[in-house]
């Protein structure tokens, strides 16, 4: 069964009307006195309620500010060792330029042992000529002196047969 558009506004005033007068009845009954009373309560609970938040949110405050320095003061000791570890940073590039400084000169070392190398291979290729020179001197000597002997001995042979 359903219900007409009609039916539905008479019931929805009967209702309204019914919820109207038990409003104003609980409400007599109750009196305003009591009424009063009752929201001063309440008042009054809110306002120790809004106190004690009050309180808790300044102690929370406080703990954020200490917190807070905490922090910066680690933030400053962090500050400080970053600057502690930029000057020896920079240390470590002072010595690192010496130590190129050092390779610099250990390489012009380097550099005038190898000239003086290649003064030593030239003093050496100078001996070596040296020595094939001698070698040819005492090769042409050794033809020279056999030459010699064997002439002077088929001189001697020659005469001794003369005379023999």
């Amino acid at each position: 069964m359903t219900l007409a558009k009609d039916d539905l506004e008479q019931i929805k005033q009967h209702f309204f009307e019914w919820a109207y007068q038990w409003a104003s009845e609980a409400q007599v009954a109750m009196g305003p006195s009591k009424i009063e009373s009752e929201l001063l309560e309440r008042m009054a609970r809110v306002e120790e309620n809004l106190a004690l938040q009050m309180k808790l949110i300044r102690q929370i405050i406080e703990e954020m500010n200490v917190r807070f320095d905490r922090v910066e003061k680690r933030f400053e000791q962090v500050e400080k060792r970053v600057e502690l570890i930029e000057i020896r940073l920079e240390q470590m590039d002072k010595r690192f330029e010496q130590i190129d400084k050092r390779f610099e000169q250990v390489d012009r070392r380097f550099e005038q042992v190898d000239k003086r190398f290649e003064q030593v291979d030239k003093r050496f290729e100078q001996v070596d000529r040296r020595f094939e020179e001698l070698t040819r001197r005492i090769d042409r000597f050794m033809i020279w002196s056999f030459g010699t002997t064997v002439a002077t001995g088929g001189i001697v042979l020659g005469v001794v047969r003369l005379w023999s």
